[in-house]
């Protein structure tokens, strides 16, 4: 290959290999965090929508809500403290997504149908419709439910209070 020629398989295997590399990384810092805290868990590593997606997952899902704390506050300061020593290895910056028993996965769930209920309000009546304040990821999910449903979204706001607007089409 001569320089400046690209190759999308090439970058694309280099970028899922760079996806994968980030999972094992964060998968070792997961599972010396769980030997510290004494809990049990098994790491599963996925690549998602272009980012490296970890999941701690155990038969004893309880143990681990000490890791996903009140609306997933501790598990939003362990993806970051994740995301920092991927970051430390790589030097590149990480997008992984952390779950803990589930959490996210129900979470995107009952965030995905308010995205759609409002959507199909702002369909009957016309009118915009704000939703309550949101993280990032709870306004990304909210943004392709609605997506999905045909309509446009915006974001509002400044962080922590930042919000999902619904806008007729």
């Amino acid at each position: 290959m001569t320089e400046g020629t690209t190759s999308t398989a090439a970058e694309g295997s280099d970028t899922l290999t760079r996806l994968e590399q980030e999972g094992e990384i964060a998968a070792d810092y997961l599972e010396g965090l769980l030997d510290i805290a004494d809990l049990d868990g098994d790491i599963d590593m996925d690549v998602e929508a272009d980012r490296a997606a970890v999941s701690i997952i155990s038969d004893s899902a309880r143990e681990l809500q000490k890791l996903v704390g009140r609306d997933g506050e501790v598990l939003e300061a362990l993806q970051e403290l994740t995301r920092l020593a991927v970051h430390r290895e790589t030097g590149d910056r990480s997008r992984l997504m952390l779950d803990i028993a589930g959490f996210r996965a129900k979470k995107r769930e009952v965030l995905a149908e308010l995205g759609a209920k409002a959507a199909d309000e702002v369909k009957k009546t016309g009118e915009p419709v704000k939703l309550d304040p949101m993280t990032p990821f709870e306004r990304k999910v909210v943004h392709d439910a609605v997506a999905a449903a045909g309509l446009r979204s915006e974001s509002e706001g400044e962080e922590p209070q930042r919000f999902v607007v619904v806008l007729p089409a």
